[in-house]
């Protein structure tokens, strides 16, 4: 029996709805893509037919890890769902990441990953213990929400059960719908309406006693001293979001996912009422001003609001800007309170949250509509609606963040990606807002012009990357921050937490960019290093943009963002009202007003497919760089399809 490598659990568990089968497969079959995302598209390009739609039975919906889950210490306890996704325009393969403590369950009893195919029929939920999985009648659970559903379980099977569900907008196939797991963990991507086109409820799985075993443990040890000593004691948005979340002493406390040391910004709120649960970032933010802008004071109704989204299985950000598209329209006597049969003028209220989130959620009247996405609800409505998405809507239902009329490299980041590329985007953008901070002369920021250089040169290719207000240098920090990320999310590493980009304990405040490869080695044994690592991201990505390409993406020509962005002049952003950011010789540039300009992005574009080693013209992979990848299966495939630059059409 050959042993289980080091950092795997060793087995993919496979489900077949249709048939009822279970059964296993090893890990092994999929070590060339590592894990996490890799994996995932892996079986998707291998399994899922590119004309499947996203709610067909031929869509693979896999939940993996990967080989860094599970070890603790260094924030490494995230997990990834992915599917083709009915949220993204065409629908294309997508991905959804989440935290808190189900990964780590699922390894730890015998899986690294599960992929689910068909559709059941009827409600299901699939009962994972060590070494087994079965399928159980989930009638009394459909119709449930999310938070409720995995109660249910818990009390029905222990409280130590580990359980990722979607709610009623995921059986209604909502195209914005996600998954809820233990943590208050929840994914986006549209994976909700995935899982519930399978009749699919809930993933429960069993507390297992399997121990992960690195293959060398005291060079582990060291690594997570050497991490801790690197990120220091402050959480990685501390200065920067703590100026937006609402914390109080009485009501709220940090709760960290399961093996993370911390720091992190990740809290849990518990109202007057004994309602409790995850409530920090974007999820908070979608209802907190609004409420308090009702209400006149902060009140307990923006968490209600959250947990309603969590427990429907609705995506907040998606929801965010579904509010934001209805007030405008609202304002402007497109829509009318009897027309859609929601309290618009209440926007804030409980009631208003209420009564939309569940309209949504069950397809309901107007939500029937909403449920479909807001371009096609503006579309329907017609009368000036689709000109009100204006800067609301970006992609895949989310609105512009770290947009790339503030950051020029993250419109790229943005133009390459079915939908908001967070960790990506995350780079430039949380580097600078420390660097405001520092601009400002808050307590205890260190990130300085200087170190905007250093940073810069080292994570991003080259001096000219760190003039944020410039296009040059953009192409290749671009194509650095993807390999990186992809790579990242192979591993699966926290995005609050890495990379490690600077610290406030070396001499130059620089970060190390050597450390997720370092872990990696310690973990499995593999002779890896920082440009191995990489070169795996490269490859990972190819397979995705191979992926797109099957399923409907045009290269250059899809690689495009809203128009808002050449037209629009920004006004102000999330967390940086000035939009600052660092100039030419680290000199502050403000972005207010700032479009992108169409020529100059365009060039920077091709500058990006030739470092990509792509067409030019076109923006299509090339077979000699898939082959230089080892990927000459999937340019065959694609020249087959007419989908290479050098293929015959």
């Amino acid at each position: 029996m050959t042993p289980t490598p080091h950092g795997y659990a060793g087995n993919m568990l496979r489900v077949d709805l249709s048939s009822g089968r279970t059964w296993t497969e090893p890990t092994s079959d999929y070590f060339e893509f590592l894990g996490g995302r890799g994996i995932a598209a892996k079986v998707h390009w291998d399994e899922s037919p590119p004309e499947a739609g996203a709610l067909d039975p031929d869509n693979r919906l896999t939940f993996i890890t990967g080989p860094l889950t599970g070890f603790a210490g260094f924030a490494s306890s995230r997990w990834q769902v992915c599917a083709k996704s009915p949220v993204t325009e065409p629908e294309q393969f997508c991905y959804s990441n989440l935290g808190g403590s189900w990964g780590v369950a699922l390894k730890f009893s015998g899986y690294d990953g599960i992929v689910v195919q068909g559709w059941a029929g009827k409600p299901v939920y699939l009962l994972v213990t060590e070494d087994s999985a079965e399928l159980r009648d989930a009638a009394h659970l459909w119709g449930k929400g999310a938070i409720d559903t995995r109660e249910i379980l818990k009390s029905e099977l222990g409280s130590s059960l580990n359980v990722v569900a979607c709610g009623q907008a995921g059986e209604h196939m909502a195209v914005a719908s996600g998954l809820l797991a233990d943590m208050d963990s929840t994914g986006s991507g549209g994976m909700g309406a995935v899982m519930g086109s399978k009749t699919l409820k809930a993933i429960a799985v069993a507390k297992g006693a399997r121990r992960l075993i690195a293959a060398h443990p005291d060079r582990l040890r060291d690594m997570v001293r050497r991490y801790r000593w690197l990120i220091g004691d402050r959480a990685p948005l501390d200065g920067v979001m703590d100026q937006y979340q609402f914390i109080d002493a009485g009501k709220t406390q940090k709760q960290y996912c399961r093996g993370c040391p911390g720091p992190c910004i990740r809290i849990a709120w518990e109202a007057d009422d004994g309602l409790k649960g995850k409530f920090f970032c974007q999820a908070a933010l979608m209802y907190q001003g609004r409420a308090k802008k009702f209400y006149g004071r902060e009140t307990d109704v923006s968490l209600h609001a959250t947990k309603l989204c969590d427990n429907y299985g609705l995506d907040t950000r998606a929801m965010h800007v579904t509010m934001g598209w209805l007030a405008r329209c609202y304002r402007a006597g497109i829509l009318t309170e009897a027309a859609t049969g929601l309290p618009l003028s209440k926007e804030g209220s409980l009631e208003f949250a209420e009564l939309l989130l569940h309209k949504i959620a069950f397809r309901e009247g107007f939500g029937d509509l909403l449920a479909q996405g807001v371009m096609k609800a503006a579309q329907e409505v017609g009368k000036g609606a689709v000109e009100l998405t204006g800067d609301l809507l970006h992609k895949a239902e989310q609105d512009e963040l770290y947009g790339g009329r503030t950051y020029i490299v993250n419109g790229l980041l943005w133009a390459m990606d079915p939908r908001q590329p967070i960790g990506q985007i995350h780079e430039t953008a949380m580097l600078a807002e420390h660097w405001v901070n520092w601009l400002r002369g808050r307590e205890g920021a260190y990130i300085s012009d200087k170190v905007i250089h250093d940073v810069s040169v080292r994570f991003f290719g080259s001096e000219a990357a760190a003039d944020f207000s410039s296009y040059e240098g953009k192409a290749l920090a671009a194509k650095m921050i993807q390999d990186r990320e992809y790579a990242k999310e192979c591993l699966i590493l926290c995005d609050l937490a890495w990379p490690i980009k600077t610290s406030p304990n070396t001499e130059d405040h620089v970060g190390d960019p050597t450390m997720e490869s370092q872990f990696l080695s310690a973990v499995t044994g593999q002779d890896i290093d920082e440009v191995g690592l990489y070169a795996i991201g490269e490859k990972v990505f190819n397979l995705h943009r191979a992926i797109w390409a099957r399923e409907g993406h045009a290269g250059r020509l899809s690689d495009s963002l809203p128009e808002y962005n050449f037209s629009t002049p920004l006004k102000s952003q999330f967390m940086n009202p000035e939009m600052l950011v660092p100039g030419p010789e680290g000199k502050p540039a403000s972005r207010k007003g700032a479009v992108l300009n169409r020529d100059q992005f365009e060039q920077m574009k091709g500058e990006y497919y030739k470092l990509r080693g792509w067409d030019v013209a076109s923006g299509r992979q090339t077979r000699s760089k898939l082959e230089q990848l080892g990927l000459r299966h999937v340019a065959d495939d694609l020249a087959k399809r007419g989908l290479l630059a050098d293929s015959e059409d």
